[in-house]
This record gives structure tokens, C-alpha cells and sequence, in this order.
């Protein structure tokens, strides 16, 4: 072997070892910072365990404080509810208030959505997704201990008890547009592994004190392996939001959430549900009606009528890409980075 390819070979060598050093400092600084960042609060008579993944966030909350506080929640303490448990808001003292989805054991299939729910959002930290603070488990049911979002879901405001009480102006649906694709593109791309939510809908985008959107709910989230497009598992989502290929294959897919958000921007331009009663009464449904009215230009028709002083250039903007979320073909589809891309340069072209 000549003397080049000998010192080739070191430089190889060399250079594999540096990059396993690397992984393998990385991964015990990662453990290090795990431990000092979950704290475990275990009560061996009752069988509960209380989880806190951010315990400096977490100060005014003990174990024996939130078990007697959550006793005494009821109906009046609830702020929202779905497929996989009640959401209460839970008061600790006059400044410190956290959001707690319980969800009652004995189903396995709920008892692994839990597991997700925790997996995927344990670690996540993004301005755009709702923390998860912690949790707690026992042999009767389990609770995940949330950050409060003050005002509530879009949901509530577009279809539900504030529709008539706080209107969103254009100006605030297109912030709440952007900052939810920006929270669904970071579990779509930046995640290791990814995350598919499975039931983006307006309901699981809740709105901060500034009406920051915050994306939520991940009780039906499944990971994407990278050598994976689909999982397969049960049957989920929310009608009027599934892609129709989920109809004919039943797999979830990131393609799939992008139709989803294509029907939230649609609730945000039209202010309609997506199974409005009108629609059901003539057979049809949001999508269907908007992609009609639009075949014949006549955008205009289907704007909320609350929306004043609208620009007409960002309105027509997010309807293309609402309607490019919606394409019937998911290769058609864009990508949720490419989504968030297009609303942020239309922003900015308007600044």
C-alpha cells in the first residue's frame, strides 16, 4: 500500500472517530440535561407519579397542591373538551393557572395516545406549539399539566360562544394563519423523529394573550419514521378536515395535515365550519363550496362578512394557498415549510 493511500486512510479513520466522539458527547450531555430538567414525584401508596419536564416552570405546583386542587374541579372549570379527554383550567393561586386534560385509564387505545401526547411534546419548545409543563398518572386516570392559553381556541371565536362577542380582524387571522403553519411545519420538519398531528382543525389552534396561535392536541399525533411516508394505526381525525385519500387508505401522512390546514384557512377567509348545516342541507361541504365559487371568480361571495378593511392582495393570496393545501392529489400538495414560506414572503411583500 502506497504512502497515500496508508495516510488517506488515517485522515478516514480519523476523521469516523471524531464524528463518533461527537454523537456520543452530544448524547450524554442530552441525558445530563434530561435529568436536571424533569423532576419525578412518586407516591408509592396511591400509585401516582408526578412528571414535570420544566420543574423551574413548575415552583408553586406540588403533588399534594394539584391532587387536591384537581378533586375539586367541575363542570364550571371546563375549558374545552375532545375525542381524548376534558380540558379544565386549574387555578393554583391568583397568579399561577396551568390548563389539565384528564384522561380516564382503561382503554388501551387511549392510554397510548397518552404516551404520544407525552413523547411528542415532552421535549418541545416552540412558540407556535402549546408546552406541555408535565404530567401526572395513576392507576385511575391520567393528566397532562399544559400551559393556559387565555383566549381560548379559534375555534371559539369564528364558530363558537365569542363569535359575536370579539371579532378577529383580518390583520389577526393572518398572524394566527402564519403562526400555526409555522408550528405545524416545525413537528412536520424540524421534530426528530417527525410528527404527523393527525386532527389539525381550528379547535386545536388555541390563541395566547397576544393571539399568537399555539398548536395543540397531540392525542392522535403520530411519529414518521425517516424511512417512512405513512403509519397506519386507527381511525382518526375530524370529519370535514381528512384528506379524501385517508377515505380509501387509512393511513395518515403529513400530505394529510396540509389538506387539514387548508381547510382551517378556509374557516379563516369564509368564517364557516367545514360542515357548516347550510352545506349539509344542499349535499356539499366548505371545500367543495369554495373551490366552485372560485372556478367562477367570484372570491368576493365567499368572505366572511365581519371582515372589513381587508387587503385584497393577502385575501387572494391565502385563498391560492388554501386551494393548493387542498389539491385533490397529495403530490399535488406543497409541504407545511413550503405553506409557512409562502405566508411569511406575502407578509413581508406587503410591509
Amino acid at each position: 500500500m502506497g504512502n497515500g493511500k496508508v495516510i488517506a486512510l488515517y485522515i478516514t479513520i480519523s476523521c469516523i472517530a471524531f464524528v463518533i466522539s461527537k454523537i456520543i458527547i452530544s448524547i450524554l450531555c442530552y441525558k445530563r440535561w434530561k435529568r436536571r430538567h424533569i423532576s419525578i414525584d412518586q407516591d408509592s401508596y396511591s400509585g401516582g407519579k408526578m412528571v414535570m419536564f420544566r420543574p423551574s416552570k413548575l415552583k408553586a405546583l406540588k403533588r399534594d397542591t394539584f391532587l387536591k386542587k384537581t378533586l375539586k374541579l367541575s363542570n364550571k372549570d371546563v375549558i374545552g373538551c375532545g375525542g381524548y379527554g376534558v380540558v379544565y383550567k386549574l387555578t393554583i393561586d391568583e397568579t399561577t393557572s396551568f390548563a389539565v386534560k384528564r384522561l380516564n385509564r382503561g382503554s388501551a387505545d387511549r392510554d397510548r395516545g397518552f404516551e404520544r401526547e407525552l413523547e411528542a411534546m415532552g421535549d418541545i419548545k416552540h412558540r407556535n406549539i402549546v408546552t406541555l409543563y408535565g404530567y401526572f398518572t395513576s392507576p385511575h386516570y391520567n393528566l397532562l399539566i399544559y400551559e393556559l392559553m387565555p383566549n381560548g381556541s379559534l375555534d371559539s371565536y369564528l364558530h363558537g360562544k365569542l363569535k359575536d362577542k370579539k371579532q378577529l380582524d383580518w390583520a389577526t387571522r393572518y398572524k394566527i394563519a402564519l403562526g400555526a403553519a409555522k408550528g405545524i411545519a416545525y413537528l412536520h420538519h424540524d421534530c426528530i423523529p417527525h410528527i404527523i398531528h393527525r386532527d389539525i382543525k381550528s379547535s386545536n389552534i388555541l390563541l395566547d394573550e397576544n393571539s399568537e396561535a399555539r398548536v395543540s392536541d397531540f392525542g392522535l399525533a403520530t411519529f414518521m419514521e425517516p424511512d417512512k411516508t405513512h403509519v397506519s394505526t386507527m381511525v382518526a381525525g375530524t370529519f370535514g378536515y381528512l384528506a379524501p385519500e385517508y377515505f380509501d387508505t387509512g393511513k395518515a401522512t403529513a400530505k394529510g395535515d396540509v389538506y387539514s390546514f387548508g381547510v382551517v384557512l378556509l374557516e379563516l377567509l369564509t368564517g364557516k365550519k367545514p360542515m357548516d348545516e347550510t352545506f349539509l342541507e344542499e349535499g356539499t361541504k366548505l371545500v367543495t363550496w369554495v373551490k366552485s365559487v372560485v372556478h367562477e371568480k367570484r372570491e368576493e361571495y365567499v368572505l366572511d362578512r365581519r371582515l372589513e378593511h381587508c387587503q385584497i392582495d393577502e385575501v387572494n393570496c391565502v385563498f391560492s394557498i388554501a386551494l393548493m393545501c387542498l389539491e385533490t392529489e397529495p403530490f399535488k400538495r406543497p409541504t407545511m415549510a413550503e405553506v409557512a414560506s409562502m405566508l411569511e414572503k406575502a407578509k413581508l411583500s406587503k410591509e
